[in-house]
C-alpha cells in the first residue's frame, strides 16, 4: 500500500508530461506531412558531379 503513495503521483506526472509533449508536437506541426518522408525515400537522388579529386582518380 505504501508503494501506491509513490507510484500514483509518479505515474500521473509521467502521463501529464507525455500529454504536454504530444500537444506541443501537434501544435508545432510535427504531424503535418506524414507521407512526405515516405515518398522522398523512394525518389532517385540527382546525379552527383565528380569533384576534382575524384575525377583525377578515375583518369589515372
Amino acid at each position: 500500500m505504501y508503494a501506491l503513495v509513490w507510484l500514483l503521483p509518479i505515474t500521473l506526472l509521467a502521463a501529464g508530461t507525455a500529454l504536454v509533449l504530444f500537444l506541443w508536437c501537434v501544435r508545432s506541426g510535427q504531424f503535418e506531412d506524414l507521407d512526405g518522408a515516405a515518398w522522398r525515400i523512394l525518389q532517385d537522388d540527382p546525379p552527383r558531379r565528380a569533384s576534382g579529386r575524384e575525377a583525377d582518380h578515375r583518369e589515372g
